[in-house]
């Protein structure tokens, strides 16, 4: 019976001893996974307190209206973010004699930062969905676009009432204003010579370029023109108002389709028929301008004389008759040009407003037959490659000539 009572002790005390180990095990698990997680947690705090303490972008005062959405926003893209109390300062109350511009999206305005840098802000004066969608996709296109030879973005004003973008300044405004000065107005524009025309034609060609070959997928302008070709203090031109813009296909050849928009004398015929889009229809944008260019006329002038008033329909056939070809220069050019190179550029005007689209050179073709033509005074910008538009961000290339700043 003693026997009995001690194997019955031991028996006991052996289970205490089981379950007591489980419950030491149980709880040093328990400890060692709460210390994991609170590592982890720490670990991820830390990251991303330090991803927050490297972003250089600068946000100038956001409290007045910018939602903390748009304030995230801005912090992926590398953009100032301003209040509208700042721009309202910066254009002296948006003074009338600020203006320097008016468009579809709104008028533009002469600046000056609280830092002394000079601005052009385009305040959108029409409320709706097509100046809301203007407005985000230049904020999203021209955030990741890094181009000399494109209008630079510096940041935006976005509350519930007022929406402004802020840009380089560009001194010398649009192209159109010193192709077709308005009698009468304040604005001193200066006529321009050959030399100078050729310059402009190269560097909007390469804002193309980088828009069509060095993004993927493509971005496709649809509003190329003359008074969106902005020209700095010396005359060096970049591509603006990407309001329009769209990305366009992966494939080769490939077509979006989309509503027809745009400004009549620049529509690619086919586009306007079909409301196919491609790169080929700024190539025809393109040429258009480049008759400009050649001739001084509006893309289209309903002043003109019967079989005149289209300027593509009137030039086409004169542009590789070397006899013709000297009846449609601009006579404010005075003979300045050389023969051999007016041909040239009329061979590449004629080719780019081709009225099928597959007949039409690309843009670096178009680079490549204007660069022997032109006498470069600036340093050779290299353009920054985006290999896609949907990155976090490209890599800036800087433009030496720092467009009027």
């Amino acid at each position: 019976m003693e026997r009995e009572d001690e194997y019955s002790y031991s028996y006991y005390r052996r289970r205490e001893r089981i379950a007591l180990v489980a419950i030491v095990v149980l709880a040093s698990v328990a400890v060692a996974s709460l210390l994991v997680a609170f590592s982890y947690y720490c670990y991820i705090r830390n990251k991303v307190l330090s991803k927050r303490s490297k972003s250089h972008i600068t946000t100038v005062d956001c409290k007045d209206k910018a939602s903390s959405a748009d304030l995230e926003v801005a912090m992926d893209k590398g953009l100032h973010v301003f209040t509208f109390k700042q721009l309202h300062s910066a254009t002296g109350g948006f003074s009338k004699s600020n203006v320097v511009g008016h468009g579809g999206f709104g008028s533009v305005y002469r600046g000056v930062l609280s830092n002394g840098r000079k601005v052009a802000i385009k305040l959108m004066d029409q409320a709706g969905k097509q100046g809301e969608e203007e407005f985000k996709m230049e904020v999203e296109l021209l955030s990741r676009l890094r181009s000399p030879y494109l209008l630079a973005l510096i940041g935006y004003c976005s509350d519930s009432s007022h929406k402004l973008l802020v840009y380089e300044f560009m001194a010398n405004g649009g192209l159109q204003e010193h192709l077709y000065p308005i009698s009468g107005s304040n604005n001193v524009t200066l006529k321009l010579d050959w030399e100078t025309r050729l310059r402009i034609a190269l560097e909007a060609a390469k804002g193309l370029e980088y828009l069509h070959e060095h993004v993927s997928p493509p971005v496709i302008h649809r509003d190329f023109k003359s008074s969106n070709i902005l020209l700095d203090k010396n005359f060096h031109a970049k591509v603006s108002d990407f309001g329009l813009a769209k990305l366009g296909s992966d494939k080769a050849g490939g077509h979006v389709s989309t509503r027809v928009l745009g400004t009549q004398g620049y529509v690619a015929p086919e586009y306007a028929l079909t409301g196919h889009l491609t790169t080929k229809s700024d190539v025809y944008s393109y040429g258009v301008v480049l008759l400009e260019l050649l001739t001084g006329r509006v893309p289209v002038d309903a002043k003109r004389p019967p079989g005149e008033g289209v300027l593509v329909s009137w030039a086409l056939p004169r542009l590789t008759d070397r006899e013709k070809v000297v009846q449609i220069m601009d006579p404010a050019l005075e003979g300045q040009y050389s023969m051999k190179q007016v041909i040239q550029v009329a061979a590449i005007a004629a080719m780019c407003v081709q009225p099928e689209a597959d007949y039409r050179p690309l843009m670096a073709d178009v680079v490549q037959s204007l660069v022997p033509l032109v006498k470069t005074h600036r340093s050779t910008a290299k353009v920054g490659s985006c290999p896609s538009i949907h990155s976090a961000k490209c890599p800036t290339s800087q433009d030496p000539s720092e467009a009027g700043l």
